[in-house]
């Protein structure tokens, strides 16, 4: 492997019918990998450079583990500043991803080229609420396997107009559905179980996840994967994962779909080991709960932008962890604390809004029925706070109009040095563990013990 191999671009002056690679089915090679016993696990990597794209893509592929590809685009693309992604190429100027728009079709099929197919699919990833020059892109270049939605790729990044993004999202999802047409099946993951990355409680994650999943089945799309993004308590993030794996068997009926945990996406520890165990912990969680893919963190995370090699050791160190945990345990002995209850509640109170499921999410968030705490977006209501205790679990201490309870009794007011506190909780409690010399065998263990007796 080489970041110095030339990129050729492919020429394909007889349609992309006729150029573009076998894209297979990222749903398909994931579902065959889990019921092999194996989890997949997913950097997050983007490159501007053609040529340190693909030679990540290689890298990714030879990694020791079972890997899927990702190509992470730069900011411009995601604001849809294609022109800006332009100039910045023209310039030889780095981005801190790949701008799929700006380099043009035959550029990207020259990066995917022998490396892409049905036994290493290759996912795009934006987080941009308008992202129709994308899609095309994308599906131009034969790529079937994107990410994102019309909620969770809106409030979080940008200022648009939560009904735009429904709107522009459905013209997407459409576009994209309509790619079975040259033998693919698109596959869409929703980003909306990683809301703000952190201190967003289970429920609400797990509720807007599902709600997106079936957004895109109403406009076309018959294979997607559910998100999760890790939080700071594992028992927590466990009775979570089973809540959402539970409602999507309940309400996806016979869609192809699994469910892809996110490795902690806040403030990450500073030591390496510190990371390591972090990313640990992740794996054997997605093991523990099913989950079919996990999306990795690099030791480099606090620090700077991760390179190839890095995001290999990665890798290869979570599917080590995973290789080492039990399979999914069953629900005996699991703590309830109504995670399941929230979020089913939240799902029926948004769907009783209107047959359209993006109808429904706009009104949702018009009267804070749906209301994310600390998202500063002018269409999220904002009276909802919650509140991390001692132990890492998330519970809510104001709930503004949504219709769930109060986990925390009594008003808690929270100052920005508890905030902040609750932001760097995973970063001071791993680099604790590994200054202290904690095995990940023997931290598990104790933390699963404290939890299976509370």
């Amino acid at each position: 492997m080489s970041g110095s191999e030339p990129v050729r671009p492919v020429p394909h002056p007889g349609g992309l019918r006729d150029s573009r690679p076998a894209a297979g089915s990222f749903g398909a090679f994931v579902g065959a990998a889990q019921r092999a016993g194996h989890l997949v696990v997913q950097p997050r990597m983007g490159m501007s450079d053609p040529r340190l794209m693909r030679a990540g893509l290689r890298a990714t592929r030879q990694a020791d583990a079972v890997t899927v590809g990702t190509i992470t685009l730069d900011s411009y693309t995601r604001l849809d500043s294609h022109e800006f992604a332009r100039r910045a190429l023209a310039e030889d100027v780095a981005l801190n991803g790949y701008p799929i728009v700006a380099h043009g079709t035959a550029t990207t099929l020259g990066v995917i080229e022998g490396i892409t197919g049905p036994d290493f699919p290759v996912q795009v990833r934006h987080g941009s609420p308008s992202p129709h020059a994308i899609f095309q892109a994308l599906a131009a270049a034969g790529l079937a396997a994107t990410e994102g939605g019309p909620v969770s790729y809106c409030l979080p990044y940008s200022r648009v107009p939560l009904a735009q993004s429904v709107a522009d999202w459905a013209r997407c999802c459409e576009m994209f559905a309509r790619l079975r047409e040259t033998g693919a099946e698109p596959h869409l993951e929703t980003f909306g179980g990683c809301m703000m990355g952190q201190l967003c409680p289970p429920g609400l994650l797990v509720a807007l996840a599902v709600l997106e999943a079936l957004f895109f089945r109403q406009h076309g799309l018959r294979s997607v994967s559910l998100s999760y993004a890790q939080q700071t308590n594992a028992a927590q993030d466990e009775e979570a994962v089973a809540a959402l794996a539970t409602i999507a068997g309940e309400l996806l009926g016979a869609m192809d779909w699994h469910i892809v945990l996110y490795a902690y996406m806040g403030v990450f520890p500073r030591t390496s080991a510190g990371a390591a165990l972090l990313l640990e912990d992740a794996a054997r969680l997605a093991v523990r709960t099913g989950a079919a893919r996990l999306i990795v963190k690099t030791a480099a995370e606090a620090h700077r932008i991760p390179n190839i090699a890095e995001n290999v050791a990665a890798l290869e160190l979570a599917a080590r962890a995973a290789s080492g945990e039990p399979a999914r345990r069953g629900a005996a002995g699991r703590k309830d604390t109504g995670v399941l209850d929230e979020a089913r509640t939240i799902i029926d109170a948004v769907l009783a809004l209107d047959p359209s499921v993006g109808r429904a999410l706009v009104q949702a968030f018009a009267t804070g029925l749906l209301d994310v705490p600390y998202c500063l977006h002018p269409d999220n209501a904002g009276r909802t706070r919650s509140y991390l205790d001692g132990e890492g679990r998330l519970h809510w201490c104001d709930v503004g109009s949504m219709p769930v309870r109060r986990t925390v009794q009594g008003r808690v007011r929270l100052s920005s040095s508890d905030l902040l506190r609750s932001l760097s909780f995973a970063e001071r409690t791993y680099d604790q563990l590994a200054l202290a010399g904690a095995t990940f065998s023997r931290v598990t263990r104790t933390r699963h013990e404290k939890e299976s007796v509370s």
